[in-house]
């Protein structure tokens, strides 16, 4: 084209900042957008210039604050990907921006909000195999009905599945189930399971080629990540990354050390882990795919510092560990920014009867933990957790599996 043959090319109708922000994406950078003249010049960006990238990263900094602009400019610009994402998330806080959708988007977009399914809260417990005889009744799947306040059987595990020390995960709306242990002897599985919501069926799916148990899964960009574990009674550091497309597993990046059941979260499109170390330390590494390495990003010393959950929203990490004197019934938290590079302790404890708060889960701006007693919504603003309102627990004792799905409009 003739502009290869220039000194200077002139992109008419793009505002230096966005364009300079769309530089840094493209080199692997996550800027923050601070204004809505911001997000709009940006989406314009993304749209002029057709950039996935650009696209990717305006999804990752959705907020309850920039949604409903985010969503009016691309669905204006044709940027399909960032309308859709953008619509799902203000589904999920339908209820809080209940009233802005009605005066601030036109008919037909608010009415593509209201038309999809919001996410619901899922749980499962920690369940071997089924042998000759078992009933099965408690190996099910169950998700919380908001509306009536009672859990619901969403479907039953297959008999030859196990949650027992498994990895569990979801990705693009399916739920999978890779390694796990069966018997006292922790046989790992040789069997992994995915489950579609919208066909109602259970399919396996090959297993890494390292089975392993006791480790966090994580799905994110048509990929899942199986990070350490343990194999034979000993933890590793070997991590291996399943493509959904192809469906097949390879080895990556392998962690800076063994570690068996760290507390691992994803936020703004980026993969974070816990690994603890002597003398009360914790220390978060970061996954870079593209460089095929751990990269370290902080480190908290902290007495009972070990953080049993890692959740993650927007540009902050929050470490969820035990209270004073290793006492389960109260946590502390700890966040971590990773804008300006600051640790700030969040004032005051935490209930945590039974667990709860080390099974959250993030939809939207608020954070959804689990107990036996209770399901405690907390709406997440910098440093600060605030109650929002509290739903039945979960029927059943036991560790838990808690995550999100859209269910189809007939469950």
């Amino acid at each position: 084209m003739r502009e290869s043959r220039r000194g200077q090319v002139h992109l008419r109708n793009l505002c230096a900042r966005s364009f300079l922000l769309a530089m840094h994406v493209f080199q692997g950078e996550r800027p923050l957008i601070l204004d809505a003249d911001h997000i709009q010049e940006t989406v314009e960006c993304a749209a002029f210039l057709q950039a996935a990238s650009l696209t990717k990263h305006l999804a990752d900094l959705l907020d309850s604050h920039n949604c409903l602009l985010m969503f009016h400019s691309a669905a204006a610009f044709g940027l399909a990907d960032l309308s859709h994402a953008a619509a799902l998330f203000i589904r999920d806080m339908y209820q809080e921006l209940e009233a802005e959708v009605s005066e601030a988007l036109p008919p037909e977009l608010a009415s593509q909000v209201r038309s999809l399914s919001p996410s619901v809260l899922v749980a499962v417990g920690a369940h071997a195999p089924c042998t000759a005889g078992d009933t099965a009744a408690s190996r099910t799947l169950c998700y919380l009905d908001e509306e009536e306040d009672v859990w619901k059987v969403l479907t039953d595990l297959p008999p030859q599945a196990s949650t027992s020390m498994a990895g569990v995960t979801v990705l693009d709306n399916r739920l999978y189930v890779v390694g796990g242990v069966q018997g006292i002897q922790k046989q790992p599985m040789d069997l992994c399971f995915c489950y579609s919501v919208e066909g109602n069926v259970w399919s396996t799916i090959a297993c890494p080629a390292q089975l392993r148990y006791n480790f966090p899964l994580i799905g994110l960009d048509g990929r899942l990540l199986a990070i350490g574990g343990e194999s034979k009674h000993v933890s590793m550091s070997s991590v291996e990354t399943f493509h959904v497309r192809t469906g097949k597993w390879t080895f990556s990046a392998r962690l800076p050390r063994p570690a068996a059941g760290a507390a691992c979260t994803k936020t703004l499109g980026r993969v974070f882990v816990c690994l603890w170390k002597p003398m009360e330390t914790t220390e978060i590494f970061e996954y870079s795919s593209g460089r095929e390495e751990w990269s370290p990003v902080a480190t908290l010393v902290r007495r009972q510092s070990y953080g049993h959950c890692l959740v993650g929203h927007r540009d902050r990490l929050y470490v969820v560990r035990n209270g004073p004197s290793d006492d389960f019934l109260r946590c502390l938290l700890d966040c971590y920014s990773l804008s300006s590079g600051q640790w700030t302790a969040l004032p005051g404890h935490f209930p945590n009867s039974k667990g709860s708060l080390f099974t959250a889960v993030v939809r939207g701006d608020s954070v959804l933990t689990l107990s036996r007693s209770g399901t405690q919504e907390y709406w997440v603003q910098d440093t600060t957790w605030r109650p929002r309102g509290q739903k039945k627990g979960f029927p059943r004792s036991g560790s838990l599996c808690t995550f999100l799905l859209r269910l189809p409009s007939a469950v």
